[in-house]
């Protein structure tokens, strides 16, 4: 009989902090601008130039956090049936946390014992561990650190079934997962539904990234003899599987750097992906034919990859992902006609292989391991499951076990007033008592067309964009709080000199730093963007972010005693602040204060948010030796090694 409980979980968390109120106004990176595409498809290279989303607008960053971690309850949704146990995170995107095999004891996924976040994800924050569900864009999702809906249903065979659900901001899409585990089960299964509401098509990205614990002699497989890899010198290759460069790189303990490697699976054939020990066993996963990607990432066995695992999970507990998405690789978009939906099931079992083969060669080893997962899960069982799975999606919930955030009501509401009933939808209700402190003000410009204007000293906590926000914008009493974010709608429309005149005539209404800091971005002259900033700083001068912000705008444009100034007169908590500490050696390099650039680098440098594939450690301690030995790069880097604690460079080949 398989049970569906709430639960919950004490463990060590670092807490997620305040969110940054500045809007996201830069430019979110393209990786595949300049790629080399000789190796891709015509499929492939279509959807590798579409669907980019140039802001995160209207998620804000999640940066606030540190490496402190204090014990904390996180609530759970627990799935039993005797054979496996699933434990969901409600409070983080829905994560699965643990899959465990009860008759062994056996966790079947890289589970660390506390939560520790880090720079990797679309809004910054992002922790290590279980199974992600990604939607957006190319990157960890948006979602990765909030709340979900979540809710009880009951199949008729009288399976209980726990669906997690969500609207997602940036690409206007309502997605659901749908996961229970049938009496008797040795898999869990998931059933994954995006839809899209609206007259007009979307970009949709998605991938489920599963964590799994790694050893010398775990071996990752898929049913491919080709994968791509992208690399740093801006190459998308297609390369043999599993032997390149001399290597067998399916085996990703056993040394080299951290990569990517998307399996090119053959047309039609059963798309799955697992990671197994030396035994023969571990995690597998498999789908419906529609999740047809897949791809294993490692942090591989350099000192920066080590570093990044102990961040993020603790000495000694390497890990390597397994992933499945809609798409061959993690650059593309595809494209979800209007009105529409794409659905498939996942399933996430233990696999147990006879290891002689598991560990033999590649073709046989793949072809041991597909039959393996037809006798654990036949495809036609999955089929029939994902066919049951697809009734059940549009059925209304019996009961709501736990609530997300108040942005799909919201957005509900305002599509009421022009007359749209897009987002009343009975299997995903976002229904009123949802709608929180930082949807009320926006309420109100929906039901009064008027929205209320807060102090200028108040930070903005929350945006919304799109043409509806800006017409209501647009008729409402001008303050400086509606134009403020006009100027916020319009820029993320790409209407730059639009948003300017919003943001001075918010100045014009009431002097507020976040009007001149949002001029400050636009602004192309370094020396007139630092004024800007000094400006913003002077009138909110306790605000982390802008702090931050405003010291790199003073160092580029040269004014490098202002900043030293500035970062001294800092109160405790921001002047030993990680991010600060690094921008000030930087400063008393450039200014060729050595010795205060020496304390900095001596005393341990510790940047809370260092961001995946950032080089600024390496870069400050190369540059403090060359500028102290002028002797040449070469030498200087063979005399100063680079100290393990700041190598976390992981460019991949």
């Amino acid at each position: 009989m398989t049970q569906f409980q709430l639960s919950s979980i004490t463990i060590p968390v670092s807490p997620l902090g305040p969110e940054n109120p500045l809007p996201p106004l830069r430019t979110l990176p393209d990786p595949r601008g300049g790629l080399e595409l000789a190796a891709a498809d015509a499929e492939m290279a279509a959807q590798l130039a579409y669907g980019h989303v140039d802001s995160l607008l209207p998620y804000t960053f999640q940066d606030g956090y540190g490496r402190e971690r204090e014990e904390r309850e996180l609530r759970t949704a627990v799935l039993d049936n005797g054979v496996l146990r699933a434990e969901f995170l409600l409070e983080y995107g829905g994560r699965l946390r643990s899959l465990v095999h009860l008759e062994t004891g056996r966790e079947l996924l890289h589970k660390p014992s506390f939560l520790q976040l880090a720079n990797l994800g679309l809004r910054n924050a992002w922790f290590a561990g279980g199974v992600e569900w990604n939607l957006g864009t190319f990157g960890h999702t948006a979602l990765a650190c909030a709340p979900i809906h979540a809710a009880r249903l009951t199949r008729p065979d009288g399976v209980p079934v726990l669906r997690m659900y969500e609207w997602e901001r940036m690409r206007r899409l309502v997605y659901q997962l749908d996961a229970w585990l049938p009496p008797g089960s040795p898999v869990l299964l998931v059933h994954i539904r995006i839809v899209n509401p609206f007259a007009e098509d979307a970009a949709v990205y998605w991938w489920s990234n599963a964590a799994v614990p790694q050893d010398g002699d775990t071996r990752v497989l898929a049913p491919a003899r080709q994968a791509y890899h992208f690399s740093y010198d801006g190459r998308l290759r297609r390369i043999p599987v599993p032997d390149w460069r001399d290597t067998d790189q399916s085996y990703p303990g056993r040394g080299g750097p951290a990569t990517d490697f998307f399996y090119e699976l053959p047309h039609g054939s059963r798309p799955w992906i697992a990671a197994l020990d030396a035994g023969g066993a571990g995690l597998v996963q498999t789908s419906t034919e529609q999740l047809r990607g897949r791809k294993h990432f490692r942090w591989g066995t350099t000192d920066a990859g080590r570093n990044w695992q102990d961040w993020l999970s603790g000495p000694g507990r390497p890990y390597t992902e397994i992933q499945a998405g809609l798409s061959r690789t993690q650059l593309e978009h595809v494209r979800l006609a209007a009105r529409s939906s794409f659905a498939w099931t996942e399933a996430y079992g233990l696999l147990q292989a006879d290891p002689a083969l598991v560990h033999g060669p590649w073709g046989e080893a793949t072809d041991h391991v597909a039959g393996a997962i037809e006798s654990l899960l036949p495809a036609a069982t999955l089929l029939a499951e994902h066919d049951q799975a697809v009734r059940l999606a549009r059925a209304v919930p019996e009961e709501i076990v736990h609530v997300g955030s108040g942005w799909g009501a919201l957005e509900r509401r305002a599509l009421a007033k022009r007359r749209s009933r897009a987002l009343n939808l009975p299997a995903t209700p976002f229904g009123d008592e949802t709608i929180g402190r930082d949807q009320q003000s926006w309420l109100s410009l929906v039901r009064k067309g008027s929205i209320p204007t807060p102090a200028p000293v108040l930070p903005p906590s929350s945006y919304t964009v799109g043409p509806e926000w800006r017409a209501l914008l647009e008729a409402a009493d001008k303050t400086w709080f509606t134009q403020f974010h006009l100027g916020v709608n319009l820029y993320h429309a790409g209407d730059r000199e639009g948003a300017r005149v919003a943001w001075e005539r918010s100045l014009e209404c009431a002097e507020n730093a976040w009007a001149l800091r949002n001029l400050a971005v636009l602004e192309t002259d370094p020396a007139r963007a630092a004024d800007l900033y000094a400006r913003a700083h002077a009138l909110s001068p306790r605000l982390r972010p802008l702090t931050i912000e405003t010291l790199h705008a003073l160092l580029a444009a040269g004014r490098t005693p202002e900043a030293l100034t500035l970062i001294d007169r800092l109160g405790p908590k921001d002047r030993w602040h990680g991010r600060i500490r690094l921008l000030e050696c930087r400063a008393a390099l450039d200014s060729d204060d050595l010795a205060r650039a020496r304390r900095v680098l001596d005393t341990g440098l510790v940047v809370d948010d260092l961001r995946e594939g950032e080089d600024t450690l390496d870069e400050l301690w190369w540059d403090y030796h060359e500028r102290l030995n002028p002797t040449g790069a070469e030498r200087v880097r063979a005399e100063h090694p680079l100290p393990c604690r700041y190598d976390y460079s992981v460019k991949q080949y």
